[in-house]
């Protein structure tokens, strides 16, 4: 049984292929020598993210995923990721790509929060953009 799994909070969305899409974060978790306990995704509208920003962050800003880091060891992976649908719509018109590309690059980075990078700095955004080109080269082709 899987300890990855896929939710919606306020609107009607599943992700394509979600059964590859648990393979490669398996085997994200894997290349990357951390022990899966629990991940879930939970996918949601601009306002329902907004508002948790602004509830449990402090932040009056959108975004577009916000994690919470839920393990007790740093080599085990356990959290919530929320994803802001709307905000993936609007990024992936904006940089021309695809819903389902940005849609990936955002789950990856998620996962790479619990793994514990950082983007804070212009250096670790930078190795944050490395870290979600190499996982994004572990996906299959969906």
């Amino acid at each position: 049984m899987s300890h990855i799994h896929f939710f919606e909070e306020d609107i009607d969305f599943k992700p394509e292929h979600s059964s590859q899409i648990t393979k490669w974060l398996n085997d994200v978790i894997t290349v990357e020598n951390h022990t899966l306990v629990e991940l879930n995704y939970i996918f949601c509208s601009d306002e329902y993210l907004y508002q948790m920003n602004v509830d449990y962050l402090d932040h009056d800003t959108y975004t577009d995923i916000i994690t919470f880091d839920n393990s007790e060891s740093e080599e085990e992976i356990e959290g919530d990721i929320f994803i802001s649908i709307d905000r993936i719509k609007e990024n992936s018109q904006s940089m021309a790509i695809s819903f389902q590309e940005e849609l990936h690059r955002v789950i990856a980075h998620g996962l790479l929060h619990l793994l514990g990078y950082n983007d804070k700095t212009e250096e670790e955004k930078a190795m944050m953009r490395k870290k979600e080109e190499a996982c994004l080269s572990l996906l299959p082709k969906l």
